[in-house]
């Protein structure tokens, strides 16, 4: 049977032009005790990773806090933050929580998520990451770097991300996230770093889903949004940017920052 009826087509995403950056915080580090608000050469951690978010020039930066003395540090310092439910169980949550309160009609077409114990981060990654939105096929997007050290290749606390890269080189669409060491054989494996861009319409989608088996055996969030089906494309970098997550991260921090 013919029809001379067109098949429907779906619309093409327009590449994000209004991001917003959030940073997720909270009090609760058993190792780095009251950790957003460190001594870093005389400003509490955080506003120096709200510094750092700053000098990217993507869009407004706001804290999400889960504390209230992390919002007045934010500020006294002249930053922006808005308070979130203190117990919600991932920064995934905690930002899209911050997304509605600050932005109840969809003026922010995307979203990028910080961590907050990065002050030393490079302005030039959070912007490596949202420019891989322009890809109408990407829900979210995020980064990796060449394993270096031949330790962290088997150290489960390092997080690998499984590529399949591009024609380029220049990173491609991720496949898996795994503290295993995968995949087997020669060529290089992939540092995961945890800093995502969502598309708006990606992060509510992803925070309204159940934890998935998968996620739930690795403890990573991000393979909530791999077997849902939505697609995570990934930069390679050269470096991996400093968490601070001990006395002696935050000691290098200090060197660093100096």
């Amino acid at each position: 049977m013919s029809s001379d009826a067109s098949p429907a087509l779906s619309p093409r995403r327009a590449a994000p032009a209004s991001p917003l950056v959030l940073i997720p915080s909270r009090l609760a580090s058993t190792r780095l005790p009251d950790k957003p608000l460190a001594d870093l050469h005389g400003l509490p951690m955080i506003v120096q990773v709200w510094r750092r978010a700053m000098e990217a020039k993507l869009g407004p930066v706001v804290v999400a806090c889960g504390d209230r003395a992390i919002f007045d540090a934010v500020k006294a310092a002249g930053g922006e933050a808005v308070m979130t439910d203190p117990d919600h169980p991932s920064g995934s949550d905690r930002i899209f929580e911050a997304l509605q309160k600050l932005d109840p009609t969809g003026k922010y077409d995307s979203i990028v998520n910080l961590q907050g114990d990065l002050p030393t981060l490079d302005p030039a990654l959070p912007r490596a990451a949202f420019e891989l939105l322009a890809d109408p096929a990407v829900d979210l997007s995020t980064l990796a770097c060449v394993i270096k050290d031949p330790h962290e290749r088997t150290d489960p606390n390092v997080v690998k991300a499984v590529v399949s890269p591009n024609a380029s080189g220049s990173g491609g669409r991720a496949l898996y996230f795994t503290r295993a060491t995968t995949p087997h054989g020669d060529g290089p494996l992939y540092h995961h770093i945890g800093l995502y861009a969502y598309r708006r319409a990606a992060l509510e989608r992803f925070v309204a889903l159940p934890p998935s088996a998968l996620e739930k055996r690795e403890k990573l969030e991000q393979l909530r949004a791999l077997e849902a089906g939505m697609r995570i494309e990934v930069a390679f970098v050269d470096t991996v940017p400093l968490g601070v997550d001990t006395p002696a991260d935050l000691e290098k921090a200090r060197k660093l920052l100096a």
